[in-house]
């Protein structure tokens, strides 16, 4: 039985030794809508024993708490009986298979085939007839029905796993009016009749695979968060025996008492303590600390933090499942589970979708035998009826409008990497960022008063003594210098001491450029010349260009903003007070998720803005989420958006974007029923016929795709700001 992360973060697993209930993690790679994420949960809810059960789309996976009784192949049975196949998930390491990949050949497929049947069909339409009309007949069958039966596979398998469990889903009507459709078109090419209907029900199965492609391509960005933040842990460390020998294993391999050494510039594989050996650990992307803090013997360490100066000797304690980088990405995917408003609409329409489909459908061709117009035409009607209710329009009603206002802002420089992110950021009335990296550039740059105050010499000998050295303060110090265009003085015998700084001689007299005897109470490095007094270069984090107009611009949109970090008080109130923002300091990433829930839990809709692995949590867990293209590679992955240009008002042009998105998402929806109440009644008065069943159809998706597409028009930032403000 496989222990996985808890549903709820923070809950611990239970265990079979105390009757408590126990957690199993199931990856189900068929699950790809609402509608099958309602049906496993409520497959695994009719197991007894089970308490809940939480399908990840995102992940394609679902978490089950169950009775220790109650044994996976139990869960696997019942998952198989509503039609979905599922294997035990080991742990939250194991990566979901691509849900794109087997869509992109059907798509590909239909979509050529689709091209050169309405190519042939165009010459039916200009009134060729007899030998000629049915040369171009058997010339589509010898394309479509061999494409069709290829990129239909998706539907065909869905529809035939749930009908031979007496059940329906959407795919059942949409594989029903495919299927006859060719087998009457067919008919219709062998019996030198006047009409084939190839073309349209290629055109159907070219814009339902665009559809869930598009939805696909979404979530597989989104997983790919979990993933990146995983890849921080080393994949194993050099064990020390007992014996003194050295031997590497990797990190699955690791066990609780084992000693590993890491050496400088080395990433730990596993927690535990540290044994041996002094040095400084950068733990940025756990704690959002700007600075390396020190590690000794006694102190705790964690994986992924990085080991900065010299070897330590670490006994493991954690490994795996257990370590605070796996709680940190399981965190991340619960959070990751979906939250759209949007998706459980879907899940309800789709519950009902396929039962009013077939009704309407049933209903067509009894009426119209009753009627007397015979088995051939009732069942032409019929088959009208079916394509006729397709739902792509609905269907491309989300994400089409979320792929091309993704593109809009991808040229503006944001990324968005989760469509339904757009949907939650539209909802966002509460903003926290992050302070370092995020509201400033994570840049020390050094006080103009105490660069100022150096002589000539001094600066010269500064320059030359940071020129040598890669560390963030003296880069900060070599480049504000060098634009001052001072000149590096000749220095001899440099040396960099790892912790401490730069040393050398100038004309044989000891200079060196490092850290403070004492503390300042903030950034700073003390530039000693022989006897002379040390001078004392203080360091800021400038704040981002723009700061201030963004943050005024989400008070436009009716965002309330504050500051939530991990740095120290002195450093969070210096930003706090010159942005104006409430904040709060010395936050730990499980701070940052508590405060996202308590504001949620108090009705508000959460907008975190970050950059580390500490706030990858937070990032996940808030409403919307959106770091800045500078973090960290999990911050980035964590996020559902990236801005990679320096300015802030890629916050509130975000928000815009979102909020303009939908309104277009809901004209479509519009639409699209629209569409229903109107070809509906037609179809089944017998007015359609499947082609134009067929041709109506897209043009509605069409329609759909054409009113998103004026999302890409005026960009993000134009002057209806106002206008969305008030959305």
């Amino acid at each position: 039985m496989s222990r996985v992360a808890s549903l709820e973060p923070g809950a611990g697993g239970g265990g079979a030794e105390t009757g408590a209930p126990v957690q199993t993690a199931l990856s189900v790679p068929g699950m790809h809508c609402a509608g099958c994420m309602g049906k496993v949960e409520r497959a695994l809810a009719a197991v007894p024993g089970v308490e809940a059960a939480r399908a990840n789309l995102t992940a394609r996976s679902v978490g089950v708490v169950h009775d220790p009784q109650v044994g996976v192949p139990a869960l696997v049975e019942a998952l198989a009986g509503a039609g979905f196949a599922a294997q035990p998930r080991a742990s939250v390491t194991d990566q979901a298979p691509s849900a794109v990949r087997p869509l992109l050949a059907p798509l590909a497929v239909a979509g050529f085939a689709c091209m050169n049947v309405m190519l042939l069909s165009v010459s039916v339409w200009s009134g060729a007839g007899g030998a000629t009309r049915d040369l171009f007949h058997w010339l589509s069958a010898l394309i479509g029905v061999p494409a069709i039966v290829y990129a239909g596979r998706p539907f065909f398998a869905s529809a035939w796993s749930a009908l031979r469990r007496g059940r329906t889903n959407m795919d059942v009507p949409i594989s029903i009016g495919v299927t006859l459709a060719t087998a009457l078109s067919f008919y219709e090419t062998v019996t030198h009749g006047a009409e084939a209907w190839f073309d349209g029900t290629l055109m159907l199965l070219l814009f339902l695979l665009a559809g869930r492609a598009l939805d696909a391509m979404m979530r597989d960005r989104a997983r790919a968060g979990v993933d990146a933040l995983l890849r921080q842990a080393a994949p194993g460390a050099m064990v020390v025996s007992e014996a003194g020998v050295l031997d590497w294993v990797a990190a699955a391999d690791l066990a609780p008492g084992m000693v590993m050494r890491v050496a400088a510039g080395e990433r730990l594989a596993a927690d535990g303590v540290v044994v041996a050996g002094t040095s400084r650990l950068d733990r940025s992307l756990l704690t959002g600390e700007s600075a390396t803090v020190a590690a000794g013997p006694g102190e705790s360490v964690h994986a992924g933090t990085l080991n900065v100066e010299a070897p330590l000797d670490v006994r493991v304690l954690a490994i795996g499942e257990d370590t605070a980088l796996a709680e940190i990405a399981r965190l991340m995917e619960a959070a990751g589970q979906s939250r759209s408003r949007y998706v459980r609409i879907a899940d309800r329409a789709s519950r009902l979708y396929a039962p009013a489909v077939h009704s309407l459908a049933a209903l067509t061709f009894a009426g119209w035998m009753l009627a007397g117009a015979g088995f051939y035409h009732a069942l032409v009607i019929a088959i009208a009826v079916l394509i006729i209710t397709c739902p792509c329009a609905l269907g491309l009603a989300v994400p089409v409008a979320q792929v091309v206002a993704a593109g809009a802002l991808m040229k503006r420089g944001i990324l968005v990497k989760d469509g339904s992110a757009l949907e939650r950021l539209a909802e966002v009335d509460r903003a926290l960022i992050d302070k370092t990296g995020t509201l400033t550039q994570g840049r020390p740059v050094p006080d103009p008063a105490a660069i100022a105050a150096l002589g000539g010499t001094e600066a010269g000998i500064a320059l030359a003594l940071a020129s040598h050295s890669r560390h963030p303060l003296s880069q900060g110090l070599a480049q504000a210098l060098a634009a001052r265009g001072v000149r590096a003085e000749p220095l001899d015998a440099v040396e960099e001491v790892a912790g401490r700084g730069m040393s050398a001689t100038w004309n044989g007299m000891p200079v060196s450029l490092g850290r403070p005897a004492s503390s300042t109470g903030g950034m700073a490095a003390a530039l000693a010349i022989g006897s002379d007094p040390v001078r004392l270069i203080g360091f800021s984090d400038a704040l981002r260009p723009d700061c201030a107009a963004a943050l005024a611009a989400l008070g436009k949109l009716g965002i309330e903003c504050s500051i939530l970090s991990g740095d120290t008080t002195e450093a969070v109130s210096a930003v706090a007070r010159a942005t104006g923002l409430t904040a709060q300091a010395n936050a730990s990433p499980q701070d940052k998720h508590e405060a996202i829930a308590r504001l949620e839990q108090a009705g508000r809709h959460v907008l975190m803005v970050g950059d580390g692995l500490n706030d990858g949590p937070a990032l996940a867990a808030a409403h919307a989420s959106i770091a800045p293209g500078s973090a960290s590679d999990v911050g980035r992955q964590a996020a559902d958006v990236v801005f990679t240009a320096g300015s802030l008002m890629a916050l509130p042009r975000s928000v815009r974007m979102a909020r303009r998105t939908m309104r277009v998402v809901r004209q479509n929806f519009a639409m699209a029923i629209a569409y229903n109440l109107l070809a509906v009644p037609l179809a089944m008065a017998g007015l359609v016929t499947p082609l134009i069943a067929a041709v109506a159809m897209s043009t509605s998706s069409l329609i759909v795709v054409a009113n998103s597409l004026r999302l890409s028009l005026g960009g993000a930032s134009g002057n209806d700001a106002g206008k969305e403000g008030r959305a």
